[in-house]
């Protein structure tokens, strides 16, 4: 088989890519990433081909669909800064480009499992359905809301191509660091308190959200290649917590005793709450989350090197 990982220097598309290469050991698995937010550090122990280049240039996809064959086609490439407010770009990148990989699947009769997120659903009513309260907030939800359109009107067309849309919820877990700014609330946390700061939070760090483990993410989408399925699912624990709970997390497993600074939040699109039902993915997917807030983060600060209390003291 052979397997094309776009956006495969980032976070979860270079977990994914090593993921692929040990679940399928004789597969070849290739990356593409023009390394604008991926880092080449997360694909230290990754033995695929890179190929670099910016996936919304059509004529990139019309090369690759004279030069090579995939089996499946796993798109993690985006804009994933939220903040980011380029409408034209966002748009570019993160929603046209999906006509022209999909095309390249119809060529190649390849499966299609691409990224989506919980942005789609902005300030709506949780927990959140597949097919309700599309409401994005910002821009970025705006391109992955139309990255499910443009999908699902694909699949009316051609129903014998399967694609699969998960839309991922807060994502946390190794591999993130590098990105910065746009790196979860977990690991910007973690730095302040190792740094000796006090952590800081919106007002008043009741803001819920859904957070899954990499772990977890990478098995939905392993799940949705295997699977004989088609169709857009949510991929989240369906258990919202806070940050003030994370913070509190944190301190135990740490050893540390940080109060939080609490500022206000400069932003008028951001969400406040986000749950996910999970009941489609568990039905059509066989999904089910493994790792909860507090196994998430003591395995991630275990693979940071840290030593933490017994796990009594969960």
């Amino acid at each position: 088989m052979r397997f094309l990982v776009t956006g495969g220097a980032g976070f979860i598309g270079s977990s994914l890519a090593k993921a692929l290469e040990k679940k399928y050991p004789k597969a070849k698995v290739y990356i593409l990433d023009d390394f604008s937010s991926g880092h080449f550090k997360n694909l230290i122990g990754f033995s695929g081909e890179v190929i670099t280049a910016d996936l919304s240039k059509k004529e990139l996809w019309e090369w690759l669909k004279t030069n090579f064959q995939f089996d499946a086609v796993f798109h993690q490439g985006a804009i994933t800064d939220t903040t980011v407010q380029d409408q034209r770009r966002m748009m570019e990148v993160n929603a046209d480009s999906l006509r022209y990989i999909l095309d390249a699947c119809l060529h190649w009769k390849a499966k299609l499992i691409y990224a989506s997120s919980a942005g789609v659903y902005g300030n709506s009513k949780p927990p959140m359905k597949e097919e309700e309260g599309l409401e994005p907030e910002n821009i970025y939800g705006f391109s992955k809301l139309t990255m499910d359109r443009i999908a699902i009107n694909f699949l009316e067309e051609h129903p014998e191509i399967q694609v699969v849309g998960l839309r991922y919820f807060n994502v946390y877990g190794p591999g993130e660091h590098y990105k910065g700014k746009t790196a979860s609330m977990i690991y910007q946390l973690y730095r302040q308190m190792k740094e000796g700061k006090r952590p800081r939070l919106f007002k008043w760090g009741e803001q819920k959200r859904d957070f899954v483990y990499i772990e977890d993410v990478i098995r939905a989408n392993l799940l949705a290649f295997e699977g004989n399925i088609s169709g857009v699912f949510n991929v989240a624990t369906g258990i919202p917590r806070s940050f003030n709970e994370i913070v509190d997390i944190l301190n135990r497993y740490l050893g540390t005793n940080y109060e939080v600074e609490y500022f206000d939040c400069p932003y008028d699109f951001y969400q406040n709450f986000t749950q996910a039902d999970l009941s489609k993915a568990r039905e059509f997917l066989g999904y089910e989350p493994l790792y909860s807030l507090e196994e998430g983060i003591r395995d991630y600060l275990e693979r940071l090197g840290e030593t933490m209390s017994p796990k009594k003291d969960d």
